[in-house]
């Protein structure tokens, strides 16, 4: 698919926009979606998610949130040897097993963030099966613990029959 704005290039970012109830929606090359971006913001100053997570990890990893100070370097991951100060600076992680080495200190800052650690959210249904029919087993589940604190034990049953049916699948 080539890009909507300049037709020369593929189209490697789809854009959606929400603007008083009416959607937009684009796909274009990466070039014109810096350009989109810059234009859209105008006077604005640049914001994306890593330096707001980056802010919010200054927080956390013991520097002020507009950054002066310099965090102390306290760990290092074992795999790819970013450090807590380079992550807190840039809001990227280096590799998988920085979530490993720094764990206990992401874990407050992702609650804070998403209200959870465990990811909630959607899944694509091509290739999250496995993932789709673990969340329907933990909403049955819920559904069989309201149906046996009010005492309807036919229906907990049909949930419980449901649940272990889907169990198998996995």
């Amino acid at each position: 698919m080539e890009c909507e704005r300049c037709h020369e290039r593929p189209a490697t970012v789809h854009l959606t926009e929400i603007i008083n109830n009416q959607k937009r929606t684009m796909r274009l090359c990466e070039q014109c979606a810096r350009e989109v971006q810059a234009e859209s913001l105008g006077f604005l100053p640049q914001m994306n998610l890593h330096s707001f997570l980056a802010s919010l990890l200054h927080n956390e990893f013991g520097a002020p949130a507009f950054g002066q100070a310099v965090v102390p370097e306290r760990a290092r991951c074992s795999a790819c040897g970013i450090t807590e100060a380079q992550f807190a600076k840039r809001g990227l992680l280096g590799c998988a097993d920085c979530y490993h080495n720094f764990g206990d200190r992401l874990e407050p800052v992702l609650r804070r963030i998403h209200g959870t650690n465990r990811h909630t959210g959607k899944v694509p249904r091509r290739t999250g099966g496995k993932v789709r029919v673990a969340s329907q087993i933990e909403r049955l589940k819920a559904k069989l613990r309201e149906a046996i604190s009010r005492e309807e034990f036919e229906q907990a049953a049909q949930l419980r029959d449901k649940i272990r049916e889907l169990e198998k699948q996995l």
